[in-house]
């Protein structure tokens, strides 16, 4: 057998339980041995199963997991020695999750050779550890920075017993983890963090791009006892977990480290964040003796899943909107002299310019760019307060999913009327291999303003209505949210399945809801990556006779009245989304026609179940590809 079928090539069995005793903070000999065949042995088995991540398209973050595996041998041994310790190893860092699923493999709950499925579509082995889906997984991560608070309720709810926390630098820059430090340290609770410090994060180095960011100096500030140690050296890293282990009270090890210590071509590098690539994946474990067939007849036989439909009412070329967001601003930028740029406009990252469009912005405007870490909640407030005066504007970006951290900032920069262009990418669920917490679905919460005051909520369908709509409001006054997927989009074609609809010719109008099509049977409501959806099953129904419409509603939280009135006298209207069925359109556009005295049919179909991993896998899951629209159309249509 090869790929994915294979049986696993290394052997868990030879894991050695070992115990471990605080009390007895320097290493025998024989305690390192088996310490460094055991983190060996889980390292080249996260090397090989996250590889497979990598074959198969759907990414998987090797580097955080690689690294911290002393800390969990460490962590095991412990729990070997004594039953005072929580048996759980928390960890706050989310994309780690490999190391959660090696775990389940170990005690039994999971084959191993399960973990060749790692973050392929209804395996369950998402990109982040979710409870409840995946057999042996004891804890869901959710984003980063969230678990420390939620682990000291979990510490003050079991006073009798240790309990311990990963964490890394990148998760401790979200204030979450401030808060947590200081009720951490108020009430004495027993919790020991133990943080992966190797100065990597998606964008960069923190030590470069956050001058003054200290782990030691910012938790002993908070009043945590500290040590700090080279993670890799494991006499020092014992040494230190054993002190904190035996302290009183909240305590952190920092083990410093180069990102997957070891591994050569993503050592020290941005790329250890994200997957290994197959071919440094083989050659790492050639390197530790493995014979090369035993990577490579896995890996090289992993392909990415195929997406064999072929849409109709778009092209076959794609683009990405989150990337054209940056491009559609720097065509703004461009307009302006390097001087002028500056001082009207501040661009913020919150260390995903590479994801959320702002790459080619720093490229290309390093005049406008500020890099920040990741704070969401202090990065929205600094592009609100540079907008705070007229001709100022201010641009933040941050995933979709993050936009509900921020409300209560929104609600500061709207009572300050603040001039804020806000980008959230990866929007709905299309994509999303992180799974369940990463999904975009609550875009609505961004409308949070009372009626007094306009929100303008933008979710363009194709990568050139994004540019037009970013040159139509780029200067506009007030709040203003600009949304886009993960996935790339094709370019919706007119009805005569040459012409782009939204080509040289088109002028975006905010608030204007756009006729893709007329329609007597009743109406499609639909925006972002599923209007080619939508369009793809309107058209089908109309090859059999059915007349159905299309309506393209760019500004999501604005009514029509000229569209409404059209949809809401046909006999049907059905609202089709991604965002959360509770939350999104749909909830609201049935009573906007109420509201009206318009009563066609009515339904509405959207996001309603955690997801599935995978990628083009996570619409079909949710019920939201075309033959799904379609027969939703049908049912209403009878």
């Amino acid at each position: 057998m090869s790929g994915a079928a294979s049986p696993f090539p290394i052997d868990l069995k030879q894991y050695k339980k070992l115990k471990l005793d605080p009390s007895k903070p320097q290493l025998t000999s024989e305690e390192k041995a088996t310490l460094q065949h055991n983190i060996q042995l889980l390292r080249d088995a996260i090397v090989l199963f996250t590889a497979t991540g990598a074959a198969r398209g759907v990414s998987g973050h090797t580097g955080g997991a690689f690294d911290t595996v002393p800390e969990v041998c460490i962590l095991l041994s412990l729990f070997e020695h004594s039953e005072k310790y929580l048996p759980i190893i928390f960890d706050e860092a989310g994309h780690r999750v490999a190391t959660q699923y090696l775990l389940s493999a170990l005690d039994g709950s999971l084959p191993a050779e399960h973990l060749l499925n790692y973050r392929a579509a209804n395996s369950k082995l998402p990109g982040h550890p979710e409870l409840g889906l995946t057999p042996g997984v004891k804890f869901s991560s959710g984003r980063l920075g969230h678990m420390w608070p939620l682990v000291n309720g979990i510490a003050l709810a079991n006073r009798d017993k240790t309990v311990f926390c990963l964490g890394s630098d990148g998760s401790q820059q979200e204030g979450n983890d401030a808060e947590a430090a200081r009720l951490a340290v108020a009430q004495n609770i027993n919790i020991k963090l133990l943080i992966d410090d190797n100065d990597v994060t998606i964008a960069g180095h923190p030590s470069e791009y956050m001058k003054g960011y200290d782990l030691t100096k910012t938790l002993e500030g908070h009043g945590l006892k500290v040590y700090t140690v080279q993670g890799e050296d494991l006499d020092a890293l014992w040494g230190a977990i054993a002190s904190v282990t035996t302290h009183n009270g909240p305590a952190a090890v920092i083990a410093k480290r180069k990102m997957a210590p070891g591994v050569d071509d993503i050592e020290g590098s941005t790329h250890g964040h994200d997957v290994i690539p197959v071919k440094s994946a083989i050659k790492y474990l050639t390197k530790r003796g493995y014979p090369e067939s035993v990577a490579s007849d896995i890996l090289l036989n992993i392909k990415p899943s195929p997406v064999p439909y072929l849409y109709i009412g778009s092209t076959k070329e794609t683009a990405a909107n989150r990337v054209q967001f940056g491009e559609a601003v720097n065509l703004v930028l461009d307009g302006l002299s390097k001087e002028e740029a500056a001082k009207k406009v501040m661009v913020i990252d919150s260390d995903l310019e590479g994801s959320t469009g702002l790459k080619v912005i720093h490229q290309k405007h390093p005049e406008v760019f500020i890099p920040s870490g990741i704070m969401e909640r202090g990065n929205f407030s600094a592009a609100a307060g540079f907008g705070f005066q007229e001709g100022k504007f201010g641009v933040f970006s941050t995933f979709s999913a993050f936009l509900e951290m921020v409300i209560s900032e929104i609600t500061m920069a709207r009572l300050n009327n603040c001039n804020v262009l806000s980008h959230f990418s990866h929007s709905g669920v299309d994509e999303m291999a992180d799974n369940t917490c990463h999904f975009g679905i609550n875009s609505f919460f961004g409308d949070n303003g009372l009626s007094d005051v306009q929100s303008w909520l933008y979710f363009p369908a194709d990568a050139a209505q994004m540019t037009a709509v970013i040159q139509r409001v780029f200067f506009e006054r007030g709040v203003r949210f600009v949304f886009s997927t993960r996935a790339k989009v094709p370019y919706i074609l007119k009805e005569d399945g040459k012409t782009r609809y939204f080509g040289d010719d088109y002028e975006f109008q905010p608030g204007k809801d756009e006729v893709i099509a007329e329609g007597t049977a009743g109406y499609v409501v639909s925006f972002g990556e599923m209007l080619y959806r939508s369009w793809d099953a309107v058209l089908r129904c109309r090859q059999e006779g059915l007349d159905v419409g299309l309506i393209n509603k760019p500004t999501l939280n604005v009514v029509d009245e000229r569209a409404i009135r059209k949809v809401g006298s046909s006999p049907f209207v059905l609202v089709v989304e991604s965002f959360n069925q509770k939350t999104g359109l749909g909830s609201k556009f049935g009573t906007w026609l109420l509201e009206r005295q318009l009563t066609p049919k009515y339904g509405y179909i959207g996001t309603t179940k955690e997801g599935c991993g995978g990628l083009s896998e996570q619409i079909p899951h949710q019920n939201l590809d075309p033959q799904a629209i379609i027969l939703k159309i049908k049912q209403l249509s009878q």
